[in-house]
């Protein structure tokens, strides 16, 4: 099929350029679904309602607008490969901390700055993996990235469903 020879004829640097893009946006997605799938769980170890647990997704929602016009400056000074792997390593960190939250406030603060980090990240990581193969290879590239993050859900839907019970 003519798509995947586009995709074949990237040679290694572009190859590995393209697969962290869509790895950095399948973890964003899986990062953030694992949330949405076991919110009832944090509200019952909040002893909340399931709508205070549900505004920290509108926060992370709400921040990630925030998130690409920060790492965005900061890509267009820095440079994106380094700004992408700060990105990728806040993101993780930022949910990992969100697992040991003491509190519903450190949680809604957690999740605002992962939204934050969580908008960076496509936009870097796309512009970086378009900066990197050419022009011709851009279409089949960008339709493969966006689908990291349909990835991401079927990750955390596998994950949640395997271990949450």
């Amino acid at each position: 099929m003519q798509l995947f020879d586009e995709l074949r004829q990237l040679y290694g640097a572009q190859r590995r350029v393209v697969t962290a893009s869509f790895l950095g946006w399948t973890l964003d997605a899986f990062d953030f679904f694992i949330l949405v799938f076991v919110v009832n769980a944090i509200a019952s170890d909040f002893h909340t309602e399931i709508a205070d647990i549900a505004y920290a997704i509108t926060l992370t929602l709400a921040m990630r607008p925030v998130g690409a016009l920060i790492f965005g400056w900061l890509a267009d000074r820095y440079g994106r490969r380094p700004t992408m792997m700060i990105d990728v390593l806040l993101f993780s960190f930022f949910e990992l901390a969100s697992a040991f939250a003491p509190s519903l406030a450190v949680l809604l603060v957690l999740r605002a700055l992962f939204g934050i980090a969580m908008g960076g990240e496509w936009g870097i990581g796309s512009s970086l993996a378009m900066e990197s193969i050419p022009a011709k290879s851009r279409g089949i590239v960008s339709g493969l990235l966006q689908e990291g993050y349909a990835v991401g859900y079927l990750f955390a839907a596998i994950v949640y469903w395997v271990v949450f019970p």
